[in-house]
């Protein structure tokens, strides 16, 4: 029961990040490959801070602020350039986090990261509080989503989905597209702040390993895998994807090749990623058939 329970957990941490995500890749058409740097500064402020003292919840909301200002501090130098050229600065930006992460060891304690990241005072530390766990996890998700809802059924989400098919029309209609899209990575980097705090005062314990580019990787294939520019897709693709890679470890493999494992998960991902964009490019909701019902 445990182990469904942190499986649960997991879900649902990867669906609120994979939200954030399909609000700039869904919605605004933004291939952002860094996605999982805000994830990490969520998780990094919110530890640092309670090891100083502050209040969890205080921590919490400090932190998820800082991944938001900082996906806006990025976004306005990066949107200078489109299309790979963006691609490929949220990709650097990812890996310069990381390995800010890994190298000041006088703040994040380097490879041998964060221990001991309290949770929540209504929340037993351990297995016992994993139920608890769960229920703020159900509730965040359920709170995301209907924000994520909200934002997408309004005018603001009705442009991104203008400027992400042709950017020429937005601002035929006098839309200013910088601006719309500076919002959208700041409100994609909140939630991201969101699933990094969960993640870190859940599994109490965090390190520059954990904000690779394997999480960007499995993100993206949360939100393709569910359905770009859709609200349930991300989840549903979240649910698919962790409960894929937990499937894996029960596979019948020998003593000698479990070194293997992760690998060949690696490996597995990028297969299915490569083959959904070729035989299943809207996702198993796809976009058009929600609007057609």
């Amino acid at each position: 029961m445990d182990y469904l329970i942190h499986i649960l957990i997991l879900a649902l941490i990867y669906a609120i990040f994979a939200m954030g995500l399909n609000l700039e890749l869904g919605y605004a058409g933004l291939f952002n490959f860094g996605h999982v740097a805000f994830f990490g500064i969520g998780a990094y402020v919110s530890a640092l801070l309670c090891r100083a003292g502050v209040p969890v919840s205080l921590a919490m909301v400090c932190a998820v602020m800082a991944a938001a200002a900082a996906g806006a501090l990025l976004a306005v130098p990066a949107l200078r350039v489109s299309g790979d050229y963006f691609g490929i600065i949220t990709l650097v930006f990812a890996e310069m986090f990381r390995l800010v992460c890994l190298n000041e060891r006088w703040l994040t304690k380097g490879p041998m990261g964060l221990p001991g990241i309290p949770r929540p005072a209504w929340i037993a530390p351990g297995v016992e509080g994993m139920p608890a766990y769960l229920l703020l996890a159900v509730l965040t998700v359920a709170a995301v989503f209907l924000f994520v809802r909200i934002l997408t059924g309004s005018p603001f989400g009705r442009a991104l989905k203008v400027i992400r098919e042709d950017e020429h029309i937005a601002q035929a209609f006098g839309k200013n597209i910088q601006h719309l899209k500076i919002k959208a990575i700041t409100a994609g980097s909140a939630l991201a702040g969101v699933a990094g705090v969960l993640w870190a005062h859940y599994i109490s314990y965090i390190s520059p390993a954990d904000f690779t580019l394997t999480e960007t990787i499995l993100v993206l294939l949360c939100v393709v895998l569910g359905g770009r520019g859709t609200n349930a897709g991300p989840v549903l693709g979240a649910f698919a994807v962790v409960c894929f890679g937990e499937m894996v470890r029960f596979l019948p493999i020998p003593q000698e090749f479990h070194r293997y494992v992760a690998p060949l998960q690696g490996i597995v991902y990028g297969a299915v990623l490569v083959g959904l964009m070729l035989k299943m490019p809207d996702g198993l909701l796809p976009e058009h058939r929600r609007l057609r019902s």
